[in-house]
């Protein structure tokens, strides 16, 4: 006589398993659902990163001279007060002068003039035109004085620091930081 008995899993020990995979299961899906959304992140802030890039070197080309590029002293000035009239100096204002923008005549023509720009509604090309696919972008700049980051041989009206803030959706915030000197006082 053989006493062997059969075993294989009760009702009570079935259900624990169900339960536990289906918990399993369930985090599974949670993580994989973190892991899709974040993987959205790094193509919101390499596209915010390029509009910032894009703003920056924009601004940076724009010239940095004593006097306003409209002002005939411009490439002959050597002082700041020096310009044929004291609207001007870029030095006095840090912003455009009334009647510019960046996107109609007159235009911005200097570093300075892109202090307090922003963009609010979407990224808008130099024509005023909405970027497509760039909605849901907003982008601010900054330009200081910086002449006191750089040592005593860099005047400290020589120097703007120039902040670009560009946040996309979800909330991904890119700050981009440059700097504008001014190598010889009259040349752009």
């Amino acid at each position: 006589m053989c006493n062997s008995r059969q075993r294989g899993f009760s009702l009570v020990e079935a259900v624990i398993f169900i339960v536990v995979l289906g918990i399993g299961i369930a985090g599974m899906a949670v993580l994989y659902n973190q892991l899709t959304l974040a993987s959205v992140d790094p193509l919101i802030r390499k596209q915010a990163l390029a509009i910032a890039n894009s703003l920056m070197e924009e601004i940076q080309l724009r010239p940095f001279t004593y006097c306003d590029p409209d002002d005939p002293l411009v490439f002959t000035e050597t002082v700041p007060t020096g310009c044929s009239s004291a609207g001007n100096r870029e030095s006095a204002v840090l912003g455009p002068e009334a009647g510019e923008t960046r996107y109609a005549n007159p235009q911005f023509d200097n570093v300075s003039d892109y202090n307090g720009l922003s963009m609010l509604a979407g990224i808008l090309d130099v024509n005023g035109n909405p970027v497509a696919g760039l909605g849901g972008y907003t982008a601010r700049v900054a330009i200081q004085n910086a002449g006191g980051d750089f040592p005593s041989a860099i005047p400290a009206d020589a120097a703007l620091r120039i902040t670009v803030t560009v946040t996309g959706p979800a909330n991904v915030s890119v700050v981009l930081q440059g700097y504008r000197l001014r190598y010889a006082p009259n040349s752009p």
